[in-house]
């Protein structure tokens, strides 16, 4: 049975500012910026939070699959996941558009101005959740509007448990499109950022949010995060990590490390602080699929960090 990852696909081209972005942009001339940066560092990535999600789960020996629209540049990511051993069979691609981008610049301090083009993306709503399939999971993360809504409602009709993962998305999401996708999942996955977010938006506490899904996930950051689930709450701690390099995609790193868990049936504390071992090897590798290891490195870590046995 596998896992079946609702989300984007795409390009992430990560460009290096040396300098800083406060001293060229002056906050009383805002209303009239055209500024250009010289940024000697450039790489592209394989990125998306469903590949980001479906790479981790990989790692970890999960299975998952991603769903999602890609563009007439798929080529060289196409390759990516064969290669990585990852499912294409839930992939559509459409000829009269690219595939989603986003261009990150970053300065010397980690600031980053990013422009996103959502491409085939904006397509997401002609995938529909297959039946028979093999698919015991899903995860519906951040793609178009119309393909969130949709996604859930077929994994609603199915039957099939899946997690919440607003994300970036959040904005798209009106009130009632976010209490109508709460009650629909079983789990829902949050930072602390986009807690407070769904608390505003939807008129709920975060602890009213939690009696309403089987388990509320919450990440922060450097501290851990925090999983509600019984009426109850496990702290999970944060793993330091080797060096910090790049934050991004530690989310999706972390919810592949729940994905893992919920597929093995392991308890909340032993899932969580699987997630938050992922969130750390990741962040201390630039982009959001480099990050390599063994499932007995990973169980050595494992132990490092928190004192206990795990076997994968």
């Amino acid at each position: 049975m596998a896992a079946l990852i609702c989300g984007s696909v795409a390009y992430d081209t990560v460009m290096v500012f040396e300098g800083h972005f406060k001293d060229h942009i002056l906050a009383d001339r805002i209303h009239m910026l055209n500024v250009a940066f010289l940024v000697p560092g450039l790489r592209r990535n394989f990125g998306g939070c469903a590949g980001n999600i479906a790479y981790n789960l990989k790692l970890l020996g999960g299975q998952g699959k991603v769903m999602a629209t890609v563009g007439m540049d798929f080529g060289p990511y196409r390759a990516w996941m064969q290669n990585c051993g990852l499912s294409l069979d839930h992939i559509r691609q459409l000829e009269d558009e690219y595939t989603a981008q986003a261009y990150i610049t970053t300065d010397a301090d980690n600031n980053q101005i990013t422009a996103f083009h959502p491409g085939a993306m904006n397509h997401a709503h002609v995938n529909h959740v297959p039946k028979n399939a093999g698919i015991d999971l899903g995860i519906v993360a951040p793609e178009s509007h119309i393909g969130m809504l949709e996604h859930a409602a077929h994994f609603a009709a199915a039957g099939i448990p899946f997690i919440f993962d607003p994300g970036q998305a959040m904005t798209l999401l009106g009130p009632d499109d976010l209490r109508t996708l709460i009650g629909q999942s079983r789990w829902v996955a949050v930072n602390d950022y986009e807690a407070s977010l769904l608390v505003e938006r939807t008129g709920w506490s975060l602890e009213e949010i939690a009696t309403k899904v089987a388990a509320l996930i919450v990440t922060r950051g450097a501290v851990g995060s925090h999983i509600h689930v019984d009426g109850k709450m496990i702290e999970i701690p944060a793993v330091a990590p080797e060096k910090i390099a790049d934050p991004t995609g530690c989310g999706d790193a972390y919810r592949g490390g729940l994905l893992f868990g919920l597929q093995r049936g392991l308890d909340w504390e032993t899932t969580g602080r699987i997630a938050s071992l992922m969130g750390s090897i990741k962040i201390a590798q630039h982009g959001t699929q480099n990050h390599r290891f063994s499932r007995e490195e990973f169980a050595t870590r494992y132990r490092a960090a928190f004192g206990v046995s795990l076997t994968l």
